[in-house]
């Protein structure tokens, strides 16, 4: 939830409507060992053969009470420069509805683009709902989203402002990211819809690191119920909910039977902050090779930093991608707190220099990965609403783990012998920080 508000501005992005067209999946084709390594991260080649089905994959880096969903079509976007154009083109193509839940919604530049697609599709007969995060989304104008509403698009916030419901009800926010276009194609991740994540020199982008999944097959169906779900606890009585609850019923009965297969990937939705946890653990604990993990924000428990620090200790590759320019530099300092004990450990640590990274993902061995609005924080782990895609596929693993080789490229490495010398200053904030870490 620390994402913070931008400005707006007049000017749309051209580098966005350039793009109309979602670019072909770059994961297509068989995989093949690597010669070389991408960035400073050592590349060690495969782990599993490529016979193995990605159902079983799926089972052994997952536990056992999360559902894997085949036969999903998986595409990685990279940065708001590929995310923005493949989900506008989206919404454009709407024929029934579209559902965009999301924590910012900022009237800049972006978020004109997305208000008028909307804004558009609504006109044309399309259902558009679209939630948005009341403190995310804190610096856009009211009479933006008015707008929008007299033009026939169904937008809420979650959770306005209130002195006279509690801290518990003000933190518990909505962080996840979904877009869903007529049941067929979902979209999930870090992005948000603000210029922060438009490339820098478009209108005032910034040029924010992060990743989103476009996907297509049983787990769209998934995610659109996640929105529901929080739509309903929002803004409908029990009765409602109940009524809600049937028409799922009776939809589901006439769903039943084999679903439209529309590729190889497993995929697990996930939506409880235990259950997306639980994931990250039970994958490291089972990582044979390798754990590469970016993260925006990084403040782990107890059970995070030892199963990170036994995975470095037992010989697996554990590197780290967090930040070096923050966006929330009391986090930053704070998450420097845990730095030597995983250093000591053998983890490699590598700080992102090219603006803000936002990212939240992760692969192990190259072939299983997680992406979604999840943080290694405390926020996330205790209050916030969020959703995470976890998958299991070779060459949907591989392509995101070349991402993250290729970005320590553009990474400064921490050492231990350097992070020892450090200034007292320093030191002393860390340990003040770490004190606060469970409210930061």
């Amino acid at each position: 939830m620390y994402e913070q508000g931008a400005g707006s501005e007049g000017a749309a992005l051209a580098l966005v409507q350039e793009h109309p067209e979602p670019a072909e999946p770059r994961n297509k084709g068989p995989v093949h060992r690597a010669h070389h390594s991408h960035g400073p991260v050592p590349d060690h080649g495969l782990v599993w053969s490529p016979g193995i089905p990605n159902r079983l994959l799926a089972r052994y880096y997952l536990p056992r009470s999360h559902p894997v969903l085949q036969g999903n079509a998986c595409q990685l976007l990279r940065d708001g420069v590929e995310a923005y154009p493949a989900m506008l083109e989206a919404i454009r193509r709407a024929r029934r509805y579209v559902r965009l839940e999301t924590y910012m919604f900022i009237a800049d530049a972006v978020g004109e683009l997305f208000g008028e697609a909307l804004a558009e599709a609504a006109e044309r007969g399309v259902h558009v709902k679209v939630l948005y995060d009341a403190v995310g989304s804190w610096t856009s104008r009211r009479t933006f989203f008015e707008a929008l509403r007299h033009r026939g698009v169904d937008i809420r916030a979650f959770k306005p402002f209130s002195l006279t419901r509690g801290l518990r009800y003000l933190l518990r926010r909505d962080h996840r990211k979904i877009l869903v276009v007529d049941g067929e194609v979902a979209f999930v991740g870090g992005v948000n819809i603000s210029a922060h994540w438009a490339p820098v020199g478009q209108g005032k982008g910034a040029g924010w690191r992060d990743d989103v999944l476009r996907i297509e097959g049983p787990a769209v169906h998934e995610l659109e119920r996640r929105f529901l779900a929080t739509w309903r606890m929002a803004f409908q009585d029990k009765v409602g909910r109940l009524r809600h609850r049937l028409h799922w019923l009776r939809r589901l009965r006439r769903l039943r039977g084999p679903v439209p297969q529309k590729g190889s990937v497993c995929l697990s939705v996930l939506s409880s902050r235990r259950s997306i946890h639980r994931a990250y653990l039970n994958a490291i604990s089972r990582a044979r090779r390798s754990v590469l993990i970016a993260a925006a924000y990084f403040v782990p428990d107890r059970r995070m930093m030892a199963a990170l620090a036994e995975a470095a200790q037992r010989g697996v590759e554990v590197s780290l991608l967090l930040n070096g320019r923050s966006d929330h530099p009391f986090l930053e300092h704070c998450s420097h707190a845990f730095y030597e004990k995983l250093l000591g450990a053998g983890v490699r640590i590598f700080e992102w220099q090219r603006g803000v990274l936002h990212a939240k993902t992760a692969v192990v061995d190259g072939v299983w990965g997680t992406l979604g609005s999840f943080n290694l924080e405390r926020l996330s782990m205790a209050f916030n609403h969020e959703v995470n895609a976890v998958f299991a596929d070779p060459r949907l693993g591989r392509e995101l783990e070349n991402s993250f080789r290729s970005d320590c490229g553009n990474c400064r490495e921490v050492t231990l012998e350097h992070f020892r010398h450090r200034p007292l200053w320093m030191k002393a904030l860390e340990r003040v920080l770490y004190f606060f870490r469970k409210i930061l």
